[in-house]
C-alpha cells in the first residue's frame, strides 16, 4: 500500500521534484512534435520558456501572463534571450480568456498547472479563445489529478494551492478535454507524470491536443 509522506516538509520536498519533472516533461512533449513556434500560456515566471530558448529548435517562444509579478520574474530570467536580434522570445500581459490575433498560428502550445486558476464560469471564454481563435497546431495541458492529493496529506477538499478554483479528478478532466476536442476539431489523448498510483493515476494528469486539419 502507497503511504502519504507524513510531513509537510518531505511534501514540499515532493512537489517540488515533481514541478521540476513535469517542465521536463512537457519541454520533450513540445520538442518531440517538431515545432519551431510555441506558445506558452499562462507562462508564469517563464521556467518553461527558458527550457525551450535553450535549444535552437525554437525559432519564435512567446508567453502570455495575466500577473504582472510573474511576468516582471520571468523578464529577469529569461533577460539573455529578450536582447537577442532577432528576438527570439517575446512576453505579452494579457489572459488567454481574451482574443488575441497575434496569437493565432503558432505549431504548437502549452498550459502547464494554469487551467486550474480559471473560474468555472470562464472556461467557455477560454475554450472559444485558445481552441476556437489562436488555434494552435497541437497544445499540451496538465492540471492536478484530485485523486492523488490525499498522497499530499491533503484534507478532503483541500487544494494544492490557495488560488487553485478547482481540483479535476481523471473523469471530469477528460469529459471537458474531449468535449473541448470535439467542438473545435481537435483529437486528444490523455497521459500522466510523477508516480502512478493504482485506483488514484499520477500526481499530473494531461492532455495533448492536436488539430485535426
Amino acid at each position: 500500500m502507497y503511504e502519504p509522506m507524513g510531513s509537510d516538509e518531505n511534501t514540499m520536498t515532493q512537489m517540488t521534484s515533481l514541478h521540476e519533472e513535469r517542465l521536463d516533461f512537457v519541454f520533450r512533449t513540445i520538442k518531440a512534435t517538431g515545432a519551431r513556434r510555441v506558445l506558452d500560456l499562462g507562462c508564469g515566471s517563464g521556467s518553461l520558456l527558458y527550457r525551450l530558448l535553450a535549444d535552437d529548435q525554437f525559432d519564435v517562444v512567446t508567453g502570455l501572463e495575466d500577473s504582472g509579478v510573474s511576468l516582471r520574474q520571468a523578464r529577469s530570467v529569461l533577460a539573455h534571450y529578450l536582447d537577442d536580434d532577432p528576438a527570439r522570445a517575446h512576453l505579452i500581459r494579457g489572459s488567454y480568456a481574451e482574443s488575441n490575433p497575434a496569437l493565432a498560428g503558432y505549431e504548437a502550445a502549452a498550459m502547464v498547472e494554469t487551467i486550474e486558476h480559471v473560474r468555472p464560469e470562464q472556461l467557455s471564454r477560454v475554450e472559444r479563445a485558445v481552441f476556437g481563435e489562436y488555434r494552435p497546431g497541437c497544445l499540451f495541458m496538465t492540471t492536478p489529478n484530485r485523486e492523488y492529493n490525499p498522497l499530499f496529506d491533503l484534507a478532503p477538499g483541500e487544494f494544492r494551492e490557495e488560488d487553485h478554483k478547482f481540483e479535476w479528478d481523471r473523469l471530469k478532466f477528460q469529459r471537458w478535454a474531449r468535449g473541448v476536442a470535439d467542438r473545435n476539431g481537435y483529437e486528444v489523448r490523455f497521459g500522466g507524470i510523477g508516480e502512478f498510483v493504482p485506483d488514484v493515476g499520477h500526481p499530473t494528469q494531461t492532455a495533448f491536443f492536436t488539430r485535426r486539419d
